[in-house]
C-alpha cells in the first residue's frame, strides 16, 4: 500500500534448481532425471535485468514494487494483494525474451502512501509524520518528509487544531521522488537532531540486510531489515516513485513522512509507502534521505 495520509487522496521465484547427476555403469536399470526448467539455470546479463525491469514499468501495473537481486540474478517483482494472475501474466508478457528474469513475490494488503523523526505534523486536511530536522550552510531551520505530504501543502501544524505552526513547505517532489522540505518560521518550536530517541549524526545509503528502525506519529518505533534498494513503486494514478529502499518493517496511513536510521545514529530514508500493517506484518519503502539533502542543500544535525 501506499503508505497514505490520514485523510484519502485520490490518487519479484527465487528458483534455482540445480541438479547433479552421477553417472557410471548401470546394469539393467533405468534412471530418470527430472527436466529443470530452463529459466531457472538460465543466467541474464545486465542488460537483460535492465530490460526486464523497464517491460515491468511499461506494463504499468498498480500494486507492484520491483527491484534487481543481485544475488539471485533476478528481478524480484512484489505484487500486492489487488494484482490479479492475469496481470502478472500481463507483466510475464511484457517482459518477452526475459521472461524468466521476473521472480513473482506476493506481499499481503495493498500498497498505499503513508502520511503522518516521528512527531505528527500536520497540513489543512492531512496528518504526516516528520522525517528528519536539517539545516542549510547558513543555520537556516527545515525538516524534511515525504514528497506526497507536501505536494499540495503550505502551512504546517504541530497539532490538528492548527494552533501551532511549524512552518510552510519549502519544496516538494513527487511522484519520481518522494521527498519534501519545509521551513521553520517559528522560532520558539525546538529542534532536535534526534529520531525517535537516537540522535542522528550522519545521513547514509544502507546495504541489503541492515537493521533498521522506523519512527511515526501512527505505530510509534518499528524495526526490521533492508531487503532491496533502488526498487521501483507504481501506487497506482501515475504514482510511481524510483530509487527506493525496500525493508520489512510495517507502517500504517499517518506514518508517511516518518524516519527510518540506524541504532548508530545515522538517517537512511523517508516512509513513503507499503503494504499490510502493525498487526500482520508487511513491505514497506523508504525514499533514501541523502537524495533529499543533496537536493536542498541541507544536512542533519
Amino acid at each position: 500500500m501506499r503508505i497514505k495520509r490520514t485523510t484519502p487522496r485520490s490518487g519479484i521465484a527465487r528458483r534455482t534448481r540445480l541438479i547433479a547427476v552421477g553417472t557410471g555403469l548401470v546394469a539393467a536399470a533405468a534412471v530418470t532425471v527430472p527436466n529443470a526448467n530452463a529459466s531457472d539455470a538460465q543466467t541474464f546479463s545486465s542488460a537483460e535485468l535492465k530490460k526486464a525491469s523497464s517491460s515491468v514499468l511499461k506494463a504499468d501495473v498498480p500494486g507492484t514494487a520491483w527491484a534487481v537481486d543481485s544475488k539471485t540474478n533476478k528481478v524480484v517483482v512484489t505484487v500486492d494483494s489487488t494484482v490479479s494472475d492475469a496481470e502478472i501474466a500481463k507483466l510475464k508478457e511484457a517482459a518477452g525474451s526475459t521472461a524468466g528474469a521476473l521472480k513473482i513475490k506476493h506481499t499481503p494488503g495493498k500498497f498505499n502512501k503513508l502520511i503522518k523523526g516521528g512527531d505528527a505534523i500536520y497540513a489543512s486536511s492531512w496528518r504526516c509524520s516528520l522525517g528528519f530536522n536539517v539545516r542549510n550552510s547558513s543555520g537556516a531551520n527545515y525538516f524534511v518528509t515525504a514528497g506526497h505530504c507536501t505536494d499540495g501543502a503550505g502551512t504546517w501544524w504541530s497539532n490538528s487544531g492548527h494552533t501551532t505552526t511549524l512552518g510552510s513547505t519549502a519544496g516538494s517532489s513527487f511522484p519520481t521522488n518522494d521527498y519534501g522540505l519545509v521551513r521553520y518560521t517559528n522560532s520558539s518550536i525546538t529542534k532536535s537532531g534526534t529520531a525517535g530517541s537516537v540522535d542522528i549524526t550522519r545521513a547514509a545509503t544502507p546495504s541489503v540486510g541492515t537493521n533498521v528502525i522506523r519512527t511515526g506519529s501512527t505505530t510509534g518505533t518499528r524495526t526490521g531489515r533492508v531487503t532491496a534498494l533502488n526498487a521501483t513503486v507504481n501506487y497506482g494514478g501515475g504514482d510511481i516513485v524510483y530509487g527506493m529502499i525496500q525493508t520489512t518493517v510495517c507502517a500504517e496511513p499517518g506514518d508517511s513522512g516518518g524516519p527510518l536510521y540506524g541504532s548508530n545514529g545515522t538517517a537512511y530514508g523517508l516512509t513513503s509507502g507499503g503494504s499490510g500493517n502493525c498487526t500482520s506484518g508487511g513491505t514497506t519503502f523508504f525514499q533514501p534521505v541523502t537524495e533529499a539533502l543533496s537536493a536542498y542543500g541541507v544536512s542533519v544535525f
